[in-house]
């Protein structure tokens, strides 16, 4: 689904322009994105299988919920609706722990050039997997995997979508100090 995103600076601010999201990716222009990591007491990391018509990384296994950041939407109203969107579970403000930001650049062999300044957020999964609902249109399934389980397979991008190699580092080390 085409939307309006506001292009943003490596600092992840909005410049007071925006474009379509189309546009966006048909030429690598800086827009903003959110990751919210799921992690269980347990030990447990919730990740999601995208839907295999998704133009970029179909049937490949991502970060429990992720999009883009509307226009004149702030980042954590972005979080909140994407995880409604995509698992349909409401979470409140206090929840979500912000991590920073991470720059990715990607071009991909159907031509989108996708450059994402991601707003990193982690929370809690206090419910059971049964209780979610995957978007269709997004995701074709959720699991819930070990730490180890993540750190030992991120690389094969037969399976995992192919994040830079030093964002999983990042984002590891930081579920690791919140588990």
């Amino acid at each position: 689904m085409d939307e309006l995103i506001d292009i943003v600076n490596l600092m992840g601010q909005p410049t007071g322009n925006a474009c379509m999201k189309s546009f966006a990716h048909q030429n690598g222009i800086l827009h903003a994105s959110v990751h919210i990591w799921f992690y269980h007491q347990n030990g447990k990391i919730l990740i999601q299988k995208r839907n295999k018509k998704k133009e970029i990384y179909p049937n490949l296994w991502d970060v429990s919920v992720a999009g883009h950041v509307a226009s004149e939407e702030n980042f954590l109203d972005g979080a909140i609706r994407e995880i409604k969107e995509e698992v349909d579970l409401t979470v409140i403000k206090d929840q979500l722990i912000y991590k920073g930001i991470w720059e990715e650049k990607h071009a991909h062999s159907n031509g989108l050039i996708d450059h994402e300044i991601h707003h990193i957020y982690l929370t809690e999964l206090k419910t059971n997997l049964t209780d979610l609902t995957p978007q269709p249109e997004e995701v074709s399934d959720l699991k819930l995997v070990t730490l180890d389980y993540l750190e030992n397979n991120y690389k094969d991008t037969t399976y995992f979508v192919p994040h830079d190699v030093e964002y999983y580092k990042h984002i590891i080390d930081l579920l690791k100090e919140a588990i």
